[in-house]
């Protein structure tokens, strides 16, 4: 997708335009190896080692790295149930991530659990809309962090799903699920009022939609006013393409989801010219194995 008026090659060859590459992931759900050899859909695919070798070769070719998760790290093999989420938080560390969020299965080894391990987690977790005051996460978890990258700051915001239900409430204790739309576009305004941040990204793991009325990131990205990019998880869904809505001040927001267990890793480059102030000048948007 391309919004300027003249061509890609052009913008880039200009000294004021910053690139900036995205590179998410979403739901790995603990696959630390590729899928087995076994003649199934996904054999071969997925696996922490060579999602990593991708990673290096982009860091090498690009100046502007920011890496993030949207959520659902644990839970899926055995790695998991043995380590307890030790071995994903080490090699998220290893691949040298800049932030994630929570998913509902971040939860399974128990709120303690989950702060047991963040001291392997060399990277921040970030949940706008869980209240954990009352919980042993209070003052651990961010509500929104910002990135620099030269003159452009980048905001980032983080909302999880609602876990009654999903749940047992004696793993998440006295977590408060708070309105995700509110509290992210609450956060993201802050982030670009307060901070002058020239772009918002979200992690979510809302899930990309539902036929009914649950929220999910299509709802959020037409009901918000400051977020820009949303990168989604929990429903598993690949994406060949971002999907493009309007917010309530009728500017773009951007969808992306990179279905599950790594089999793909996300990418996203965005490009901003610095003398308008941080304006995206195009977005463009591509899966790679």
């Amino acid at each position: 997708m391309a919004t300027s008026a003249f061509p890609l090659s052009a913008m880039i060859s200009e000294p004021y335009i910053t690139k900036l590459t995205i590179l998410h992931t979403n739901d790995v759900h603990s696959r630390i190896e590729p899928f087995p050899m076994d003649g199934s859909r996904n054999e071969g695919l997925g696996g922490a080692a060579k999602r990593k070798a991708m990673i290096d070769k982009i860091r090498k070719e690009e100046e502007n790295i920011l890496l993030v998760d949207s959520g659902d790290i644990f839970q899926g093999t055995p790695y998991y149930n043995y380590f307890g989420g030790e071995l994903e938080m080490k090699l998220m560390t290893e691949m040298g991530y800049d932030a994630a969020t929570m998913g509902n299965h971040d939860f399974d080894g128990g709120i303690d659990g989950f702060e047991k391990q963040m001291v392997h987690a060399d990277f921040p977790f970030i949940v706008s809309n869980y209240d954990f005051g009352d919980t042993i996460l209070h003052d651990k978890i961010n509500k929104q962090k910002i990135f620099q990258y030269g003159d452009i700051k980048i905001g980032v915001v983080g909302v999880g799903i609602e876990l009654a239900g999903l749940v047992p409430e004696s793993l998440y204790k006295k977590t408060i699920y708070q309105d995700p739309i509110k509290y992210a576009d609450k956060h993201a305004q802050s982030l670009k009022q307060d901070h002058d941040c020239d772009y918002v990204v979200c992690l979510s793991h809302l899930g990309y939609s539902y036929k009914g009325s649950l929220v999910s990131d299509q709802i959020m990205a037409q009901n918000t006013s400051y977020i820009d990019l949303i990168l989604g998880g929990h429903t598993h869904t690949f994406l060949s393409k971002p999907d493009i809505r309007r917010n309530r001040k009728g500017k773009e927001v951007i969808i992306n989801q990179a279905g599950w267990a790594g089999i793909l890793l996300g990418r996203v480059d965005i490009y901003f010219e610095k003398n308008k102030n941080g304006k995206c000048m195009s977005c463009k948007n591509t899966f790679v194995k």
